[in-house]
C-alpha cells in the first residue's frame, strides 16, 4: 500500500511531519509520501521522505507567471505530483498537459477524481494511478472505505476497464489502520489523507496507527 500524506495549507511543520513519515516509512517498511505547499518542497525533501507536489501547471517554460512548472517542483526534491485534487479542479484537457508536463520532468503521477465515470476518464489520460475522493468526505471523520464502499470497487473496475496498468487509490476520511485495511480489501494499491496526519496532535503517532496492520 502507498500512503500519500497531502498537507494542504493547514498550519503545520512540514518539515516535522516529514520526519515522521521517513520514520515511520523505514520502521514499517510502508512506502509514505508527503505532499507540501510548493514553497516547502526543499525542506520536506531535504528529510529524505518521499516528496510530491500537490499540483503542476500544464505548461513548459516561459511566460507563465504564477503557475507550477513541473520541472521546478522536481528540481526542489519533488518525485511525484497529484493532480485535479476536489480543491484544485483542472478541465480535462489542462489534466492531460498537465500529465505530459509531468512525464517531461520525470514525475509520477495521481489524478484525482471524484466517481468512477471520472476514474475511467482519468485513467484513459495514462496516469499512474488515480484516486477515488467524493468531495462530501474530504475532511471528514468517515473514510470513504467504510462510507461508500461500493464507489471504491466500482472506481476499481472503471481504471481496470480502461488501462489495467493505472492503480487506484482512495482518498477522503481516511485517518486510521481500520481505513487502510478496509481499503486494501477492497483492492485500493493505496490511499491519500491529509487532515488525519497534518492536524493531528501527534502525527508520528498517527502514521503508526495507520500502517499498524500492514
Amino acid at each position: 500500500m502507498f500512503v500519500l500524506v497531502n498537507l494542504k495549507a493547514y498550519p503545520c511543520d512540514p518539515a516535522a511531519v516529514a520526519a515522521a513519515a521517513r520514520d515511520v516509512a523505514e520502521a514499517s517498511g510502508v512506502r509514505i509520501a508527503v505532499a507540501p505547499q510548493a514553497a516547502h518542497l526543499d525542506r520536506v525533501a531535504a528529510t529524505g521522505v518521499e516528496t510530491w507536489a500537490q499540483h503542476v501547471a500544464p505548461v513548459d517554460h516561459g511566460s507563465h507567471t504564477g503557475h507550477t512548472l513541473a520541472e521546478a517542483v522536481a528540481d526542489a526534491g519533488a518525485e511525484g505530483t497529484l493532480l485535479n485534487h476536489s480543491e484544485h479542479r483542472l478541465k480535462l484537457a489542462d489534466i492531460d498537459g498537465a500529465l505530459d508536463a509531468a512525464d517531461r520532468a520525470g514525475l509520477e503521477t495521481v489524478v484525482c477524481a471524484n466517481n468512477p465515470t471520472q476514474v475511467g476518464a482519468a485513467a484513459a489520460l495514462g496516469p499512474d494511478a488515480v484516486a477515488v475522493e467524493p468531495p462530501e468526505l474530504i475532511g471528514g471523520d468517515v473514510s470513504v472505505s467504510t462510507a461508500d464502499p461500493d464507489i471504491v470497487e466500482a472506481a476499481i473496475a472503471a481504471a481496470e476497464a480502461v488501462d489495467p496498468a493505472v492503480d487506484v487509490y482512495c482518498g477522503a476520511g481516511v485517518s486510521s489502520g481500520d481505513d487502510l485495511d478496509a481499503a486494501a480489501s477492497l483492492g485500493a494499491e493505496g490511499v491519500l489523507l491529509a487532515s488525519g496526519v497534518a492536524k493531528a496532535d501527534d502525527p508520528r503517532a498517527a502514521l503508526e496507527d495507520l500502517v499498524s496492520g500492514v
